[in-house]
């Protein structure tokens, strides 16, 4: 229970990664709003695990905002906010890859990061408190070809992450952030290209542990560092990613 008495927002909750995240949530006692633009996915999980669920556009300010009041409402100002909503481009030469989802693959993972920022750090100042989760990518850590801008919103992500934990230090909050290897979420494929056989043993063979990130590997590691126990690590971005970035 080394979350108990806790409160967290997770967005992109709804599957993937971010269930993962908000199951070991609540099994270690925290109260949890699951914010996803799926809202009847949200919905479903948020009966089975007892949590809150709130329908949210990362990218939209507005919709940002209603998260907020959501939550203030739910439970008051969280002490946990993990940004893990995110998206990708399909793998293909950088020049092939139009403005359009370029700017959607930026705006769901790097201006979410100050949106939510914008709508909830000032309260955590206020407080003296906070704790502030950024689901980054081993992406942005040890790029590869074909997935270019997904590769730079991710790096994005990583120095927003370490420059954020710099800044708000002083102000009582820790940011820190997670680098999955491709997992089993429903963006594998995208990430992949195509699910086969022959594709995922192509993605294994980088990884030295033979699998891949899972939700429930997500989990812990979030966990450990959203709790109390991590309370002197700040502008971490920790690979869970069976030794894939070595």
């Amino acid at each position: 229970m080394r979350l108990n008495g806790k409160t967290a927002i997770v967005t992109g909750a709804a599957s993937g990664f971010g269930a993962g995240i908000a199951r070991k949530f609540v099994a270690e006692g925290a109260q949890v709003m699951i914010a996803d633009l799926n809202l009847e996915g949200a919905q479903a999980l948020a009966k089975e695990l007892g949590a809150h669920a709130c329908k949210v556009d990362v990218a939209d300010s507005d919709s940002v905002h209603h998260m907020y009041d959501a939550a203030m409402a739910a439970f008051g100002l969280p002490d946990i906010l993990v940004n893990n909503a995110g998206i990708t481009h399909l793998p293909q030469a950088m020049d092939n890859v139009t403005e359009d989802e370029f700017d959607r693959v930026f705006a769901v993972n790097c201006k979410s990061v100050y949106l939510t920022a914008h709508a909830f750090v000032p309260g955590m100042k206020t407080r003296g408190s906070g704790v502030i989760l950024n689901v980054a990518s081993t992406a942005g850590v040890s790029p590869r070809p074909k997935l270019n801008w997904y590769n730079a919103s991710k790096g994005w992500v990583i120095t927003a992450t370490k420059t954020m934990a710099v800044e708000l230090a002083p102000e009582g909050i820790r940011v820190n952030a997670l680098n999955p290897v491709a997992g089993e979420t429903p963006l594998l494929a995208s990430f992949m290209g195509e699910d086969t056989p022959d594709m995922r043993a192509k993605f294994l063979s980088t990884i030295p542990l033979g699998r891949f990130s899972t939700p429930e590997d997500m989990g812990n590691a979030a966990a450990f560092l959203c709790s109390d126990e991590a309370s002197m690590i700040t502008g971490v971005c920790m690979e869970v990613d069976g030794g894939r970035c070595i």
